[in-house]
């Protein structure tokens, strides 16, 4: 299981962003984005990298103003993290992988006030990243921001837009990113503070868990950032079954 999710990574990033094969590395950039998460390199399964690899990835991601910075699972690659923290970097955190396949999600219930739809008009995507932007503190998105959304969900990615049912309101948004091999990561969940601790984040969870199997997915997987998160993820069916780690420069 955790080869085929490191395999679908580097698929779905080669389909996000610019790449480069920088010795055992495949580095990852995002040209519209800084964000250190649209930015990272995943090594090959078993890499020993040299420190001639390592400087030249450090060197990749500076020149174009980027953070040097990795996620991947750790066990597939053990003798990487020792050549990067020798060479200056730091873990970030070893966040637990999540995995869910069909007949083991467990339904959440939607808010009674809130409705979940799938954005079609250009308003509804540019709602859809808003509030994703604002759950995760960036600054406002453009509209060219919305464009990568609809042009992700052409290619067979899902979202979900939550919003208070009476007035429209947008309140929180999740995405799954375009499928590879019947698998496909479950990213981006945010909603908005002021409507937190309602259950909308599990309820969007699994409407994203429904579309993706609906589509022919086999394996949901996704990253939690913290307990509060697992607790989420868990109640909607997904169980734990490795590690990322996340390291920088």
């Amino acid at each position: 299981m955790e080869s085929r999710i490191q395999s679908y990574l580097r698929f779905a990033a080669s389909q996000q962003r610019d790449t480069e094969q920088i010795g055992p590395f495949l580095a990852t950039f995002n040209r519209h984005s800084a964000n250190p998460y649209l930015n990272y390199a995943i090594p090959e399964d078993d890499a020993t990298p040299s420190p001639t690899d390592v400087n030249a990835l450090i060197t990749a991601y500076e020149k174009r103003g980027r953070k040097p910075r990795l996620e991947y699972v750790a066990t597939l690659a053990p003798a990487v993290e020792e050549a990067l923290t020798s060479a200056g970097f730091s873990v970030e955190g070893r966040l637990p992988l999540m995995t869910c396949a069909p007949g083991l999600e467990k339904f959440l219930p939607i808010p009674p006030d809130i409705e979940l739809i799938v954005p079609v008009s250009d308003a509804e995507m540019l709602a859809t990243v808003a509030v994703q932007h604002e759950a995760y503190g960036e600054s406002a998105p453009s509209l060219e921001d919305a464009k990568r959304l609809r042009d992700s969900m052409a290619a067979g990615g899902i979202a979900v837009l939550a919003r208070v049912a009476a007035t429209g309101e947008p309140t929180g948004a999740g995405v799954c990113t375009v499928p590879g091999n019947q698998t496909t990561e479950i990213a981006g969940i945010g909603v908005r503070v002021a409507f937190r601790r309602r259950g909308i984040a599990g309820a969007l969870t699994t409407r994203l868990m429904r579309e993706a199997y609906l589509a022919g997915v086999t394996v949901a997987f996704l990253m939690a950032a913290h307990e509060e998160e697992v607790r989420i993820y868990t109640r909607a069916g997904f169980s734990t079954t490795g590690e990322i780690l996340h390291i920088s420069f």
